[in-house]
């Protein structure tokens, strides 16, 4: 049993990057979107760290058609109901909460939880998740952390959403391994290219991400 449902991961792993972004202005949350679909990212995950986050979730979802837009940083119970009722697709969270998963196994809504230990990812499994986030990617051990510490579950079925540090330089390792569903990058859209509005810069971002994604997975299919 997987919580998350098997057609929002197949997108999200077709995509192969997740914009992760901030922000400030709901009515920045239209043209963000439209440019991170110009350079070819179709999923992005908007963070609940701001007071218009759910407002730029209901500014997307449904209105910019081919983007998948999620949910991040839903810590509580009630934060997964608001996120669901602006119309996100699914939602992540930085840990492992069991109520919050249990919340979104009750409601049938796609949910990935943040793991970074061994009982972590017992935990999750146990609950139902078989799509994690692994945080923060960057300081646990990037890849090699995820290799190391998925060994004995990877025979499960266990893919990972590594977040926290990626950069463009270090995105085509992940991408290179089977463990790796998709990757979240808050350095397709940071915070001043949004309040800038700057989104030509932003498509470009979007494009390298797309650009990185490709080749990396081309590549390990020729060596395989």
């Amino acid at each position: 049993m997987n919580i998350f449902a098997p057609a929002l991961e197949k997108k999200i792993a077709a995509s192969g990057n997740i914009a992760v972004v901030v922000i400030d202005d709901a009515a920045k949350a239209l043209p963000l979107a439209e440019a991170l679909l110009a350079g070819g990212v179709d999923v992005m995950e908007l963070t609940l760290r701001t007071p218009v986050a759910l407002d730029a979730i209901r500014a997307i979802a449904g209105r910019v058609k081919g983007m998948l837009v999620g949910a991040g940083t839903v810590l509580t119970q009630t934060q997964l109901r608001q996120v669901s009722d602006a119309g996100a697709a699914f939602a992540v969270a930085p840990g492992f909460n069991p109520r919050v998963v249990a919340a979104a196994k009750e409601m049938g809504f796609s949910f990935a939880p943040g793991v970074m230990t061994p009982s972590e990812i017992e935990g999750a499994l146990e609950a139902g998740c078989r799509l994690l986030k692994y945080f923060p990617a960057g300081v646990v051990g990037g890849l090699k952390g995820i290799k190391n510490i998925a060994a004995p579950y990877a025979h499960l079925g266990i893919r990972f959403i590594p977040l926290g540090g990626l950069t463009p330089e270090t995105s085509a390792e992940y991408f290179g391994s089977p463990l790796i569903a998709a990757c979240g990058g808050s350095w397709i859209a940071p915070a001043k290219l949004i309040a800038a509005g700057d989104w030509s810069a932003i498509r470009e971002n979007a494009a390298k991400a797309t650009a990185i994604a490709k080749a990396a997975r081309a590549l390990t299919q020729k060596t395989s």
